[in-house]
């Protein structure tokens, strides 16, 4: 069975995996945390302006999870009445591999090695940072393995392994399944079968299934934030810069709408547009994601939305390297 689509009451479509029972049982407790109702709908059949055209965009489902892009959309289409967007909330993965394919015009994702190689194969340009917040390991309050008092996040891991879990990853090749098998890569653990499990879900989906084992996760902060009173659990470890989160839009090269994916970015990018994500601040109110400034002037264009992808090939590699690009370097360097 192919992918199930889902349209918002927005009217906005959305991919969801074909195993789509936890894909359902993370929307409803995104629902229990007001984060809107959804409805199932068949491809196409979301309304749709005759006068707009749209914007493909594969992203990540912890980012559309976390209601932020519901929330820009609006305001994006009102300023650019001629555009309407489509968001198709995936791993990062599975987005990028849209995107070779040119069925997005548009990635926003959280993988920098996986960004650079996408850009390096030709397949992206104008790769632009846009917000950012932390990935951290979740678990359940008891902690058995002691994680709460660990050093660094390297220590972290080496407690879960030490304590023998569990812990249950993503195991989707999203960009949160590659910044884990990174970081068991530092600690120098290979997790073994008898308390890792890999269950090929989305952020969500991975939580419930987490919280009802009680076990450990790797999980964006904005997502747990969102989810933490339907999967009982909290934030043990957090605030190393290993675990650093940014979000980066890339233009895709084979796009059908390349005007469109670099008005989005550049206005994801634009002084509205990381007032809006700054504001953005769901539930207690907390803010889930810190904008990151553009390339340009006041976040605007890394290159002139006029350059195509030939001439705007010297800009698509300026996002500043974090700590984790850093460190992956280190580690593949032989």
């Amino acid at each position: 069975m192919g992918a199930a689509r889902l349209t918002s009451q927005t009217g906005r479509q959305v991919r969801a995996p074909s195993n789509w029972l936890p894909w359902v049982l993370a929307a409803l407790s995104l629902m229990a945390a007001g984060c809107g109702p959804w409805t199932a709908g068949e491809p196409g059949s979301a309304a749709r302006a005759p006068d707009r055209t749209a914007i493909q965009v594969g992203t990540t489902t912890s980012a559309y999870d976390s209601g932020l892009l519901e929330a820009l959309a609006p305001a994006f289409e009102a300023a650019n009445p001629e555009y309407e967007i489509r968001f198709f909330a995936v791993g990062t993965g599975q987005a990028l591999e849209m995107g070779r394919r040119g069925d997005v015009d548009l990635v926003l994702v959280h993988a920098p090695a996986a960004e650079e190689e996408f850009v390096a194969g030709g397949h992206g340009y104008r790769r632009r940072p846009i917000m950012r917040n932390d990935f951290v390991i979740a678990g359940p309050p008891e902690d058995p393995a002691g994680i709460r008092g660990a050093g660094d996040a390297i220590s972290a891991l080496q407690l879960i392994a030490a304590g023998g879990g569990p812990f249950v990853s993503r195991g989707d090749q999203s960009g949160t399944h590659a910044r884990e098998r990174s970081l068991w890569m530092w600690a120098s653990v290979s997790p073994e079968a008898a308390w890792y499990r890999e269950v090929g879900q989305g952020m969500s989906a991975t939580l419930l299934i987490a919280g009802e084992q009680q076990a450990y996760t790797l999980t964006d902060r904005a997502t747990l934030a969102l989810t933490g009173s339907v999967t009982r659990l909290e934030e043990l470890y957090g605030d190393d810069s290993l675990l650093e989160n940014v979000y980066s839009a890339i233009e895709v090269r084979a796009a059908a709408n390349p005007a469109g994916a670099c008005a989005l970015s550049a206005w994801l990018g634009s002084a509205e547009g990381r007032r809006l994500i700054e504001s953005f601040r769901p539930g207690d109110g907390a803010a889930l994601f810190t904008p990151v400034a553009g390339g340009g002037p006041d976040g605007g264009p890394l290159a002139p939305c006029t350059t195509g992808p030939t001439e705007a090939h010297g800009t698509e590699q300026t996002q500043p390297r974090n700590a984790f690009s850093r460190a992956w370097d280190l580690l593949t360097s032989g």
